[in-house]
């Protein structure tokens, strides 16, 4: 076979490999991607929705649900902020943030609302971890009445897991969001050269609307579920044992 075909098809035996794990797992909870596909695998009529959540750093909240199931992509931005057109370097008021689109046949907002609260520490107040910063502030911005019930429920439901702090996450009306500088988006996955090209290395514009890159930026900053990660490890030691000779011309 020749080196542009073998160039050509490892891309998809890792789509099918990580899709074959995502299969024999969808079982186990909201955490574990039971779908993996490429943009053009989405059909163009599916109802997809859009939530965006705040919870520090965008690089690792971008990385944690990439790696949700049901999540087709993501996207690093800004948002919660009065500046037009923010950016990384004078982002004004706005919280670093990630917009999830998502099939809601698979996941509800509900959901997507648990993996937010399981993902940061909602009490801590002007940032996060060692992120400090109102731009690292946590914030659930909600479309519509529906939206901003379940995020008030869900966060009286946290305040009660312990009355010896104040969870101090925003719940916001949805107004605006501005997507990241390409070079902010898929940063751990970006941090892995050799996963870029195993998918062939995508042109910017494709990655960063990639399914597949989003569940691998996940699997980059370690953010799947334990077991996930480990399949998805060991299928990519197998395609590289197989592959990689052939690309680097061993």
């Amino acid at each position: 076979m020749a080196f542009s075909e073998r160039n050509a098809i490892l891309p998809h035996l890792l789509t099918l490999s990580l899709l074959a794990i995502s299969v024999a797992n969808q079982a186990i909870g909201i955490r574990i991607p039971d779908q993996i596909s490429n943009p053009s695998t989405v059909p163009s009529d599916q109802p997809l929705k859009i939530a965006v959540f705040a919870l520090g750093s965008f690089w690792r909240s971008e990385a944690i649900f990439g790696c949700v199931n049901g999540v087709v992509r993501t996207t690093a931005g800004y948002s919660g902020g009065s500046k037009s057109n923010p950016e990384y370097r004078s982002l004004g008021d706005h919280a670093e943030s990630v917009q999830v689109q998502y099939d809601p046949r698979v996941i509800s907002f509900r959901q997507l609302l648990e993996v937010f609260w399981s993902s940061h520490d909602s009490r801590q107040v002007f940032g996060q971890g060692p992120d400090v910063g109102n731009q690292y502030r946590s914030v659930i911005f909600t479309n519509g009445t529906e939206e901003a019930r379940l995020a008030a429920v869900s966060k009286e439901k946290e305040q009660l897991r312990s009355r010896s702090s104040i969870v101090t996450t925003q719940i916001q009306q949805f107004v605006a969001f501005y997507p990241a500088e390409p070079e902010q988006q898929k940063f751990e996955l970006k941090r892995r050269p050799f996963l870029l090209q195993l998918m062939g290395n995508l042109p910017e514009e494709e990655l960063e609307r990639s399914s597949l890159a989003a569940k691998l930026n996940g699997y980059a900053a370690e953010l799947c579920p334990p077991k996930i990660q480990n399949q998805i490890g060991a299928k990519i030691n197998e395609i590289v044992r197989k592959g990689w000779p052939v690309l680097i011309g061993v």
